[in-house]
């Protein structure tokens, strides 16, 4: 078979040579894997923790997930010889947007669709964040920090002091309210309350398969993948 002429060296110019060889890197494995694997799924990834990702990545060694700038995410596919043959290909390089990934596999997509729907860890927020409650600590000991700790709340603007050797809270304190982003102190103070307030959760866009092209998922298929893990849910209890 001639080789494709769009698949072919992309000119990426205006970068250093480390950024040129590491865009050529992802453009060379997002081509690898179009062709290895039956289906590609565009995951927005919310609330991302670089080690959570490598707990996910170990439990889906048998697939893989690609995170790159969207223009050159779109570079590869575009430019790939899996292209001329698939149209769908190019309608999932338009639907990226935002943070997201590629998880290419060759797992099904209902088990694909109900991992992603379970699939929850919670985590500490941080500076920027905007709560959905309010974080209120009342007066009085506060028996779960050593007396060390005491100086670093301060200057955290928690009133404290020392009362005989534990910690202790002078007022009713709230640590940050419902709706306004969170200052670095506030998520500092969070994380010593072991207040997890966030979660990473991987939500699915659109899906490619090369049976059946390019399908963007809807809030109302979503819904419906929850639907149908209640209804197990409920036939095994």
């Amino acid at each position: 078979m001639p080789k494709s002429k769009k698949d072919k060296k992309i000119s990426l110019t205006k970068t250093s040579k480390k950024g040129v060889i590491l865009k050529q890197r992802i453009i060379e494995d997002v081509r690898n894997c179009v062709a290895k694997y039956d289906r590609i799924f565009i995951i927005l990834v919310q609330n991302m923790r670089n080690n959570i990702m490598q707990n996910v990545r170990t439990e889906w060694k048998d697939s893989r997930f690609i995170f790159g700038r969207n223009k050159v995410i779109r570079m590869a596919l575009e430019n790939s010889s899996e292209a001329e043959i698939a149209e769908g290909l190019q309608q999932l390089s338009k639907a990226l947007k935002g943070q997201t990934c590629l998880l290419f596999t060759n797992r099904s997509k209902k088990e694909v669709l109900k991992w992603v729907a379970e699939y929850e860890e919670l985590d500490y927020a941080r500076s920027g964040f905007i709560p959905s409650e309010s974080i209120v600590i009342p007066e009085g000991p506060m028996p779960q920090f050593s007396h060390s700790i005491e100086p670093h709340l301060r200057q955290l603007g928690m009133p404290t002091t020392l009362q005989k050797g534990v910690v202790t809270l002078l007022k009713r304190y709230k640590v940050c309210k419902k709706g306004q982003p969170l200052t670095p102190e506030q998520a500092k103070l969070l994380k010593l309350l072991e207040k997890q307030l966030t979660s990473f959760k991987l939500i699915p866009v659109g899906i490619y398969s090369k049976k059946h092209g390019f399908t963007e998922i809807t809030q109302g298929a979503k819904e419906n993948i929850e639907c149908d893990m209640d209804a197990e849910i409920s036939n095994n209890t």
